[in-house]
């Protein structure tokens, strides 16, 4: 078992097969968290397994998608206390952006896979960590947001509504969890170099963005059992 302030600790993070998700991961290892990984993609999963395991660290893997499985997500919480009898930090770092069109444009098919991975796999994920998270010693859940959730933007309609939707799930999960140690955040990394900004501005220089690497940290930060702040909006750089 690794050393750390996670040492011991089992965390699950979504979106782990590429992008914040998967620096996070690493970085979580790192401090000693068992990484329990989910994502659509086997391989980039294994990818992530790897960077873990070069830092000593070791994972599960759970290849599903949010959207289309939606009811895989029920059983995370029940099965991760089956195997290893607790669940510490949670954190939500997937993302579906949709197409950038106007709202009278939106096809049904599309909000439903970018609210099915923004918003309702919030819920279900909140439903079914929130029993182990209440009973951790130091429970830690963060859930990545975006600017367009609080500022409306021409076309960005699927992505800011459903993000929207999730902070207003969060922050009534955090007004509700106060009174035990579990501890909820929003966490806005602002710009990052990841393949839903590329698709979203495909005119930038990546390398010119801060990475999900410098972003991993912060993020990580929030997990740990000495964070204190409880139903906010941090921002990397706040």
């Amino acid at each position: 078992m690794r050393e750390g302030p996670l040492a011991g600790q089992v965390a699950l993070v979504t979106g782990a097969s590429r992008g914040i998700g998967a620096a996070l991961a690493v970085e979580l290892a790192r401090l000693g968290a068992h990484c329990v990984l989910l994502a659509r993609t086997q391989g980039g999963l294994e990818e992530t397994d790897d960077a873990i395991r070069a830092v000593g660290g070791a994972t599960t893997l759970l290849p599903f998608d949010l959207a289309k499985d939606a009811e895989k997500i029920d059983v995370i919480g029940p099965s991760l206390v089956e195997r290893f009898g607790r669940l510490d930090v949670l954190v939500h770092a997937a993302g579906a952006l949709g197409s950038l069109t106007p709202v009278a444009h939106i096809q049904p098919r599309e909000w439903a896979e970018v609210a099915g991975v923004n918003m309702t796999a919030t819920w279900r994920l909140i439903r079914t960590c929130d029993p182990p998270l209440r009973a951790a010693p130091a429970g830690r859940a963060v859930f990545l947001t975006t600017a367009q959730a609080r500022q409306p933007k021409a076309f960005w309609g699927p992505y800011g509504a459903t993000k929207a939707g999730m902070e207003y799930l969060v922050r009534c999960w955090a007004q509700e969890v106060e009174k035990t140690p579990l501890r909820v955040n929003l966490f806005d990394p602002g710009v990052v170099a990841t393949k839903l900004r590329a698709k979203a501005m495909p005119g930038e220089d990546p390398k010119r963005l801060a990475q999900p690497a410098d972003v991993a940290p912060a993020l990580a930060a929030l997990c740990l059992p000495g964070e204190t702040r409880h139903g906010e909006t941090i921002a990397r750089l706040g």
